[in-house]
This record gives structure tokens, sequence and C-alpha cells, in this order.
């Protein structure tokens, strides 16, 4: 297999770890193709250079380095290719990580083939006014409602299928897969979903009631978002820019097309990963 190893090298320990799994390549008489971006950082190692935008065309699977958004940012732009991730914790939580720093020598698996492709689903969102789409794009955590500009209460009309659901009062809302639902959501009161059900996940961020809950549909459900009330909105999918809703446009939420593939090396079931990575957040 050749693979293309991403780092986040804006972390501060990812060059490093970056530069032990190069090590650990080149030990296993791997192929791996590193951005020219990054070739100062790179030349004692056996990586070959390519362009950025060659980068995930070239390899069979990608190798990334960083944090959970290092590994977020790959696994959008491989699942378009049909390719997939395997993240390298360089950060803190990374809760899509497969390895963390101290298991480099289980990359020897890659090799050999001894590892599964956990495929999960994806979000697709469009943003459309007058029958035109003004912005599309695919998630594999969530996409997230907030207010525009002033520090004030909005009001979100949420639909399933057409039908309306509820005017939410307050500072947004959250619509997740189950992969997204330990992120954002999860801080917000929303549930844990075993990412293996394929629902959509709806969570009101600090809304104005007593009597506001997440809410979990079925994955054939379409959900339709837009502005009540004057409300400014804006959208954001996966931690990504800022997209200000026009006036009078809705937004269309289902499951995608695309899956996002995770390398699974380790047995740890979702239970074991849950417990790790939140055990030193329990108080």
């Amino acid at each position: 297999m050749k693979f293309a190893l991403m780092p986040n090298i804006t972390k501060d320990d990812a060059l490093s770890v970056a530069l032990e799994v190069c090590q650990r390549l080149d030990e296993l008489n791997s192929v791996y193709y590193i951005s020219d971006v990054y070739r100062i950082h790179f030349e004692s190692t056996k990586a070959v250079f390519v362009n950025e935008d060659e980068l995930l065309e070239v390899c069979d699977a990608v190798i990334t380095v960083g944090g959970d958004g290092t590994i977020l940012r790959a696994a959008k732009s491989a699942a378009r290719l049909e390719k997939a991730v395997l993240g390298i914790n360089a950060g803190r939580l990374a809760f899509m990580a497969g390895l963390e720093r101290h298991e480099l020598s289980m990359l020897s698996s890659l090799i050999d083939k001894s590892f599964t492709v956990d495929n999960r689903m994806m979000l697709n969102v469009r943003v459309e006014l007058d029958n035109k789409i003004l912005f599309e794009d695919n998630c594999i955590n969530d996409v997230v409602f907030s207010r525009l500009g002033a520090m004030r209460i909005i009001d979100i009309l949420v639909k399933c299928n057409e039908k309306p659901i509820n005017v939410y009062r307050g500072d947004g809302i959250i619509i997740s897969t189950p992969t997204g639902s330990t992120a954002y959501s999860l801080s917000a009161g929303g549930p844990v979903v075993d990412p293996e059900i394929n629902c959509i996940i709806m969570t009101p961020v600090c809304t104005h009631s007593l009597f506001s809950r997440s809410m979990i549909f079925k994955e054939d459900k379409k959900l339709t978002v837009t502005a009540a009330n004057d409300s400014e909105l804006a959208l954001s999918c996966d931690g990504g820019a800022l997209v200000i809703i026009p006036e009078g446009a809705s937004i269309h939420i289902c499951i995608s097309k695309l899956t996002a593939g995770f390398i699974r090396i380790k047995s740890d079931s979702f239970i074991d990963v849950l417990n790790s990575k939140l055990a030193q957040r329990r108080v």
C-alpha cells in the first residue's frame, strides 16, 4: 500500500510524531507521500514529495498526525475518493485517532493488511434560496447553527420531512452524526450514540425553555432549518468557516451519499474508546 502522510505541524508535538511515523514507515520499506509544502521538515526521510493537490490521488490510504480537527479535514477530502484514514494522535483528546504516539510499532498492520475499516455516515448540508443551491457540504461530525453578530437569542424553525417540529429559541442548534455525538453535541447535553447506528441527532444549544431536549431521527429523514422572527443565522460544518445564511433561505440536511472510512488497527470497542478518552474529564 501507498500512503499519504498529512501532518498538522502547528500542533506542538505533531512534527516530532510525524518524523517518528516516517522512521517507522522507512523501516517497513513503505512508500509514502508528503506535500511539497512540508519538504523542508522531512528532507531527512524517504518520503516522496508531491504537489498537495495530487496527494490523495496517488495514495491507497491516508495517515494523519494531529488532533481531531486534522483527522476530520483529511477524512472529508479522502471520502470523496473513497479512501480510508488512520489518525495518529498528536493533540489532546483526538477521539477519532486510531493510534497513540506510543503505539507506532503497530503501523506494521498496515503493511500486512491486518486492519479493518469503519465506515461512518456523513450528513449532506445544502443552503437553498429560490430553488438555487448557494452552498453545499458534507460533514462527518456536525453542522452547527448559531447567531450572527450580536449576542442575542435567536429563533430557529426545524422541520422533519416538511412537518414542523419546533421553533427553538436560544443560542442555536447542533445537527450531528453518531460520530459527532461525542463532540459539540455531547458538550451541549446531547446523547452519546454508537457510531454503528445510522441516525441524525438534533441538540438545541442553551434554549430558553424548560423542556427542550435532543431528538434522534431515523437515517431516511430530511431536516429543514430556517430562521424565524427575523433572526440572523450562520452555519459551520465540522468546525469550518462560518457561512452566513441569506434572508429567506432554507437549509436542508439529510444523510450523505458519501461515507468516511477510518482505519482500525486495535480491537478497542466504542465503549473502550469512550471510557479511555473521557476518563480524564470525569469529576
